[in-house]
């Protein structure tokens, strides 16, 4: 048997803890000296100790927690359980990160107002290009919405290409357009340049217009980071008396593994003043 102190150290935890959690039943003491009314806990409890800190740390409350370990689930049932919070707590932390980055790339938006971009916009004229894709549906153009929807769309993409036996000949360009239903969904578009015939089966082969003239900028790093890069290019459009002929297409440039060292030209029609 462990004094309380003896325990703590064991379970790494503290003796305010235990003390804690006899009091509301959560780990009773396997033995108190009545006299003294110390407490003394069974090695074997340490792995009630484990559960209840466990899930714990993975965000359920006490009484939740209470209940777990009352019914005496299995380890394999438990593990089961606990793998599933912590892929509940992976989701929360990656979306977190995502919106940090986007708060970050709000406050470069802010911090470069003011500033009429001169060199880094190109106007230019892009050839048509062959391509082949795959469609869904984002709830809006901004980052958080456009992000977990094209994602996939590519994986997706890249996966029937090698089925279907179709290498990629050039880059991927992402294109976008409104919804039918409007409401301010739009259509995501997840392509990459091929030179397959055109077809409808596996994946849509199109070929995607040219454009007469567009407003070019080239974007460093993750998409999600995009929109100080994307209000450049629209303040250099606004400010040379330009008017936007809808949204600008994406082109993969670089697309190493790390999102950080991806290079994008974003490419925006212009419409004749």
């Amino acid at each position: 048997m462990f004094t309380i102190g003896d325990f703590a150290r064991h379970g790494r935890v503290s003796v305010r803890m235990l003390r804690h959690y006899d009091a509301i039943g959560l780990l009773r003491p396997a033995h108190v000296d009545p006299a003294t009314g110390y407490r003394h806990y069974g090695a074997a409890q340490l792995a009630r100790l484990n559960r209840v800190i466990a899930l714990k740390d993975l965000g359920f409350t006490l009484r939740q927690v209470h209940s777990i370990v009352d019914e005496r689930i299995g380890p394999e049932e438990l593990r089961g359980m606990l793998r599933l919070r912590q892929a509940e707590l992976a989701a929360d932390m990656a979306a977190a990160a995502a919106r940090l980055v986007q708060v970050e790339a709000r406050l470069r938006s802010i911090e470069r107002e003011g500033r009429m971009p001169t060199d880094d916009v190109v106007v230019k004229s892009i050839p048509a290009v062959r391509v082949a894709e795959l469609t869904a549906t984002a709830a809006s153009f901004a980052p958080e919405d456009v992000g977990p929807v094209i994602g996939p769309l590519y994986e997706e993409l890249f996966r029937r290409l090698e089925e279907a036996g179709i290498d990629p000949s050039g880059p991927g360009v992402a294109w976008y357009e409104d919804a039918p239903d409007g409401g301010g969904a739009i259509l995501v578009h997840a392509a990459v340049q091929v030179a397959a015939p055109l077809r409808d089966g596996a994946v849509r082969v199109l070929d995607l217009p040219p454009v007469e003239r567009a407003a070019t900028i080239v974007h460093r790093g993750p998409m999600d980071a995009v929109l100080p890069t994307a209000q450049t290019l629209a303040r250099w459009i606004d400010g040379h008396g330009h008017r936007s002929g809808g949204y600008p297409r994406e082109v993969n440039l670089e697309c190493p593994r790390d999102p950080d060292g991806w290079v994008t030209e974003l490419q925006a029609p212009l419409d004749e003043a």
